[in-house]
């Protein structure tokens, strides 16, 4: 490795020069650390691109400033690379986690996941924090010599959020022999052990950029108001201190610039009071290496007055926002798109149109939730199960209105 590569980061942090490695060997690059080329490949990815036509919480062609997939994959980078900083860790980990936490979801957001986990509810279900594993391990076709983006262990750590025992089992029998002898991925929800610092903190700046981004959508969308938002502790806060600090965004004009400075000090308490928090719980527990970090409790942390404003927030915008009459309508119609797709091409698989789930794949007698799965011709009913779940949630939610009009006729969405 060049000298210029080197990065200072404290000792619990993740050091690229010690990574665990990548499924398939690989020579390093002569300019990049590993976590940079990891960054590199999910940015240069195709299930990244489409990222941008994925729903938030409004749909694509409901408004052209609301956010979409990538603007939070965006968001969530931004406030973890704050937050890795000062505390010492990886910030080119930091970012390839952020913006790859989502390379997983359908479109039509959680009610397109929803949908789907119905639809495979006989064949392992459906979950958006391994099917992002299953883009980079398995889905992305880039590369001559091996499937997926060939991540290292610690970006593909950090992309599994969750994972239930019976795919961790199975994702263990998938993964190479590391050297230092320790479990795979999946090996740490067996064991009952924390992930890297990176991992946690990108969890936590998911939490706080959806709260943030939700409450500014929600009122450009007219759907919650900021008087309505005056009941949320952290809300009203800091829309107090805006309006003592600057009087004149009292005035009707500027609600929106009075919303604007509320979220942005919203959000520089929240990040401050992770980094106090956490530094606080490092000192205590002094943890030297990333294998102390596993063993310890959570480290990345709210503190617990911030932790109870959050949560109070989180369940105002699902009462208010995402239960509101309009959105629920709207996802109830995006809910029929993707079972009626699934069971159309489930019944036709001719019918999906792209060459590379059409094509003959390698044979594996691994569990289809975690193992590539491409032989469309097979008769057997998960492995098509599977097959269909991955071209679905493949798609953009503008893709997939258009395809079910095409199969079925009927426009459900505009």
């Amino acid at each position: 490795m060049l000298p210029g590569l080197i990065t200072v980061v404290a000792p619990y942090a993740c050091d690229p020069a010690a990574t665990r490695g990548r499924r398939h060997a690989e020579a390093p690059a002569p300019t990049r650390t590993e976590f940079q080329r990891d960054r590199d490949r999910i940015v240069h990815s195709t299930a990244f691109r489409r990222l941008v036509y994925k729903t938030q919480v409004f749909l694509n062609h409901e408004g052209d400033l609301f956010r979409t997939r990538m603007t939070h994959s965006l968001e969530v980078a931004q406030l973890a690379r704050s937050i890795a900083r000062p505390l010492g860790l990886n910030e080119d980990l930091v970012e390839a986690i952020a913006l790859a936490h989502d390379l997983g979801h359908t479109p039509f957001g959680h009610a397109g996941q929803d949908a789907l986990n119905g639809c495979m509810a006989d064949w392992g279900g459906f979950e958006h924090n391994l099917q992002s594993l299953r883009v980079v391990d398995h889905l992305e076709e880039r590369y001559p010599e091996f499937d997926g983006l060939n991540l290292t262990f610690e970006s593909r750590e950090g992309i599994l959020k969750h994972c239930s025992h019976h795919n961790a089992r199975l994702l263990e029998s998938l993964e190479p022999e590391y050297a230092d002898g320790q479990p795979g991925v999946g090996g740490r929800f067996l064991e009952h052990k924390r992930p890297s610092l990176e991992a946690q903190l990108c969890n936590l700046a998911d939490e706080i950029a959806y709260n943030a981004h939700d409450v500014d959508d929600g009122v450009r969308s007219g759907l919650i108001t900021q008087e309505q938002l005056q009941s949320v502790e952290l809300v009203a806060t800091y829309s107090q201190q805006v309006l003592q600090a600057h009087p004149q965004l009292a005035q009707p004009g500027n609600a929106r610039r009075l919303l604007y400075e509320t979220i942005r000090q919203m959000l520089s308490a929240q990040v401050y009071d992770v980094i106090e928090t956490t530094r606080a719980r490092l000192r205590e527990c002094n943890p030297q290496s990333v294998h102390d970090v596993r063993s310890a409790p959570a480290l990345v942390t709210f503190g617990d007055a911030m932790a109870q404003q959050s949560r109070q927030l989180k369940k105002f915008l699902f009462d208010s926002l995402y239960r509101h009459p309009s959105v629920e309508e709207t996802m109830a119609q995006a809910k029929i798109v993707v079972r009626d797709l699934f069971a159309m091409y489930t019944a036709d698989p001719q019918q999906m149109q792209f060459a590379a789930f059409l094509r003959q794949p390698e044979k594996s007698d691994a569990d289809s939730a975690v193992a590539p799965m491409r032989d469309v011709s097979s008769q057997d009913p998960d492995k098509r199960a599977r097959i269909v779940a991955d071209y679905i949630a493949g798609m953009t939610d503008r893709f997939a209105a258009r395809e079910h009009e095409r199969l079925s006729g009927q426009r459900l969405i505009a």
